[in-house]
């Protein structure tokens, strides 16, 4: 038996994301996980108030999820998707496209990947291809938002915030322009100047996450998105955090009324249990790329591409959001949330608060930003009373899975409350 501890253990051998292990005090050992609740190795149980980064939906262990696993596994793991299909990615991308539908998109394809970086990345490719089989590669810009967040990868950094996490690698990035939200008259200077040099506008729809839970409105992106059409410019709605009912309907865009040539899903998307992701496009897109010529052909992928098991989770966690108790509690946690943020918003010491669906937070006065120490010092400070919170620079923010009940809301927001005081 090995004498060191898990963290011990970890220590010496993992490098973890967005960590600085010069300042970490250690990485915590999780020994299970149920309902809206981490258990730690040492029998310490702690409230899951982020969903574990935004991705859990219905709780840890969802027993419907666990058996659409258990039963998947015993039929196919796994099988390239080149040249390949099998039921759970059709069944998975017609309910994918059937709800697209139901929000106002009019997507017709499914191309599937395994994150939230890659489902943008395949997108920002698609609509810059899109373009060269036009007659327009000139059209080698992207127009994206300030505060932005799309992913990691390389394509997907370069259409987020360029002051933010990214700053380093600006010399490795395409061009790309940024707007700030809700600056109308920066929106039409950018479509002022003769031919669009824009393949694509990209946007998180209504909610920046990692901006700190910065809303804008709707009005805002309905006009964004009339502008791009006007002038043929493809529109990406990054729906990797903001969809499945975060926002308050199962896609964010639906709120503005409008019909986004892609649309970008992960997260949620597997009930927060498996990587997966998809990018919704549209017939007119697809057709682009259809042709005798392989040179055509959108020539991307990944190795675990429509990963059956991942697919079967998937076609879980979608069917249970339709169950009308599930919903009910939605508009529960959504009219609690309201409830909360509203009480904080007169807190001596927030600067702005803000609710849209099931997401709530509250921004702090004061110095301080996400490089700063101050949100490893809350996050420790929340662990110790029982509730997992990450803060984002001076936000502090809540996203529960759907399975919380209104005490443990009240919890949530309780702790956010004594960080505050304190």
């Amino acid at each position: 038996m090995n004498p060191l501890t898990l963290a011990q253990r970890d220590h010496a051998c993992i490098w973890h994301p967005y960590t600085q292990h010069g300042l970490q005090r250690g990485a915590l050992a999780i020994a299970s996980a149920a309902g809206a609740y981490l258990k730690l190795s040492d029998g310490t149980e702690v409230l899951d108030g982020i969903s574990s980064w935004w991705v859990n939906l219905h709780g840890h262990g969802h027993r419907k999820i666990q058996e659409a696993i258990a039963q998947q596994v015993l039929v196919l793991d796994h099988v390239m998707f080149a040249g390949f299909t099998h039921e759970p990615a059709i069944l998975l991308a017609e309910k994918l496209l059937e709800l697209s539908h139901a929000g106002g998109a009019s997507s017709s394809r499914v191309f599937y990947s395994d994150n939230g970086s890659t489902a943008v990345e395949a997108a920002l490719k698609i609509a810059f291809q899109y373009h060269v089989h036009a007659g327009k590669s000139a059209r080698a810009k992207f127009l994206a938002l300030k505060g932005s967040y799309h992913g990691d990868t390389l394509g997907a950094m370069a259409v987020s915030e360029p002051e933010g996490f990214h700053r380093l690698f600006r010399p490795l990035l395409a061009h790309v322009d940024f707007i700030e939200p809700d600056n109308f008259e920066e929106l039409e200077r950018c479509f002022s100047q003769g031919l669009s040099p824009y393949a694509a506008f990209i946007f998180e729809p209504l909610i920046q996450g990692a901006a700190g839970m910065r809303t804008y409105s709707s009005e805002f992106l309905k006009r964004a998105v009339e502008l791009c059409q006007q002038n043929s410019v493809l529109t990406i709605a990054d729906e990797v955090f903001t969809g499945f009912y975060r926002t308050g309907s199962c896609f964010a865009f639906s709120q503005a009324q409008i019909d986004p040539d892609i649309v970008c899903l992960s997260k949620g998307l597997s009930g927060g249990v498996l990587p997966l992701a998809a990018t919704l496009v549209n017939e007119e897109i697809f057709r682009a790329f259809y042709s005798s010529e392989m040179r055509k052909a959108f020539l991307h992928g990944h190795s675990y591409t429509a990963n059956p098991i991942a697919c079967a989770a998937g076609l879980a966690s979608l069917k249970l959001l339709e169950d009308s108790v599930v919903q009910k509690r939605l508009l529960g946690i959504t009219a609690k949330t309201r409830e909360m943020i509203s009480h904080l918003s007169s807190h001596p010491q927030v600067k702005s608060a803000r609710a849209l669906g099931t997401i709530g937070a509250v921004e702090r006065k004061g110095s301080g930003d996400y490089f700063s120490a101050s949100p490893d010092k809350l996050f420790r400070r929340a662990l110790e009373k029982g509730v997992l919170l990450r803060p984002l620079g001076r936000v502090l923010y809540a996203v529960p899975p759907y399975c919380v009940t209104d005490k443990e809301i009240e919890k949530i927001y309780r702790v956010i409350g004594e960080l505050l005081d304190e």
